[in-house]
């Protein structure tokens, strides 16, 4: 699925209008009218969900000049993107830059290095810490003393509450309060943290290495975000494995969010192999779509560059999730399921089981062809993804065959043999019989670092308009 030949120019361009004056060549903004068109003809056409909104349906306007005074009724692009959402849409996203979106879609974002998670206090709603999921190399939170499962109380000496963390958390460079906690309560350690954000290329592959264990190869890939223009990276980690002679693979996705669909495809036909060209999902789009857009996915043997895929054919794979595994994350686990053993370790997923690509403000909204007098363009939700076995709508994630939360004060090691989850794998897979699940008080988590991120939780569609 490296092409999407489907986008067709429409026909219903009511108020496009060009970019250009006629006499000096200069480009005229356009008007809140026009990208509040653009909207309305991209929803109407490819919005997974029309069929649930009367508004978005072909025949709710008698007229053109009734269908614009509806237009003009929202006081801006964002009103009436809100207003076009259906209620069981938590996804779909309009964005006035799509410069920054296309940057996160190739991996590039402001950042300080710190990936965080963020926590109700115990017994306390009102108050909120975060903690250090772990630290990107190469980042201004490499350079510091920071290290997994640090604690952060407040920012800028501000307490972190559930109506602040987003204002605090989003400037570009900030201090962390540190802190430690007894069981009863948090202390300010004394230190702060000082970081600041850059432009941060993020190379997803986080950690990829070989088990010797009783005499067993077992592979552990931490892998946090399906960004295709890493897919040689990921095949490399892959070939790795192979030359190891990795018989039993761990792939950790617990703060992985998604991303490219092709590259969820390829991720199968690495951990598989042998159901080369065979299905792997059904597209649903919307009834008007359905007959002509719908192209179901199958397992292939290569990656985006025409490299062939490194693959382990295994019949087993151990899975580690959270609520921050979402998208194509998902896709990965809920499509393999039919195929061989997969074996879910963690807590339920995000329950992102839907895809989008960007929409532009083009007659046939390819960026070829955008509109220059503006910088808006829309990821709505375009079709769901349902496995061979017609598994989708798993609205509250997909939920584990072994629960098991992280203890936020006790997290351990990324890709250690005593780190909770990964023992928990070991311990399936047999090599670990002395593991005992650890008990400890179960804390609400509400988000973290991944928020910031135009493109969380999104599964995207590369789209190429020839």
């Amino acid at each position: 699925m490296k092409i999407r030949k489907y986008i067709l120019p429409l026909l219903l361009p009511l108020l496009f209008a060009s970019c250009f004056e006629d006499m000096d060549d200069k480009i005229s903004p356009a008007s809140t009218l026009e990208i509040q068109d653009f909207i309305y003809r991209g929803l109407n056409f490819f919005y997974l969900y029309k069929e649930d909104v009367p508004k978005l349906a072909d025949d709710a306007f008698a007229s053109d000049e009734d269908r614009e005074n509806f237009l003009k009724s929202f006081d801006s692009p964002e009103s009436l993107f809100d207003n076009l959402i259906a209620p069981q849409d938590r996804f779909s996203r309009l964005f006035d830059d799509y410069i920054a979106i296309e940057n996160a879609l190739s991996g590039v974002s402001m950042s300080n290095g710190m990936e965080y998670g963020l926590v109700y206090y115990p017994d306390n709603r009102d108050k909120i810490f975060g903690y250090v999921r772990y630290i990107l190399p190469n980042s201004d939170a490499a350079t510091k003393d920071l290290k997994r499962g640090d604690l952060f109380t407040t920012v800028d000496g501000t307490q972190l509450t559930p109506e602040n963390y987003g204002s605090l958390l989003a400037s570009e460079s900030y201090s962390i309060g540190l802190a430690t906690y007894d069981g009863n309560d948090f202390t300010l350690t004394g230190e702060t943290v000082s970081l600041t954000k850059s432009e941060y290329d993020e190379n997803p592959v986080f950690l990829s290495k070989t088990l010797d264990i009783q005499g067993q190869k077992i592979g552990y890939l931490m892998y946090n975000g399906f960004t295709r223009r890493y897919d040689v990276e990921l095949n490399n980690a892959f070939a790795q494995f192979k030359a190891d002679g990795v018989t039993d693979l761990v792939v950790d996705l617990r703060y992985n969010g998604g991303g490219s669909v092709e590259t969820a495809v390829d991720l199968s036909g690495m951990i598989t192999g042998q159901f080369n060209g065979q299905l792997l999902y059904k597209e649903l789009w919307n009834n008007d779509r359905q007959d002509d857009y719908a192209s179901d996915g199958k397992f292939d043997d290569k990656i985006s560059t025409g490299a062939a895929i490194n693959s382990l054919n295994l019949d087993q794979v151990y899975f580690l999730t959270t609520k921050s595994s979402a998208s194509a994350s998902e896709l990965v686990i809920n499509c393999l399921e039919p195929y061989i053993n997969t074996t879910q370790i963690g807590d339920a997923t995000a329950g992102k089981f839907q895809a989008s690509f960007l929409l532009y403000d083009a007659p046939d909204f390819s960026r070829q062809r955008a509109s220059t007098s503006h910088t808006y363009a829309m990821l709505p939700l375009v079709f769901k993804i349902a496995n061979k076995n017609g598994n989708t709508d798993f609205i509250d994630g997909l939920y584990p065959n072994i629960e098991l939360r992280e203890n936020f004060f006790n997290l351990g090691t990324l890709g250690a043999t005593d780190e909770p989850l990964l023992a928990a794998a070991l311990n399936q897979i047999g090599v670990s019989p002395r593991y005992v699940p650890e008990t400890f008080n179960v804390l609400e988590e509400i988000g973290g670092s991944e928020m910031e991120s135009p493109l969380h939780g999104m599964m995207i569609l590369e789209v190429d308009s020839e």
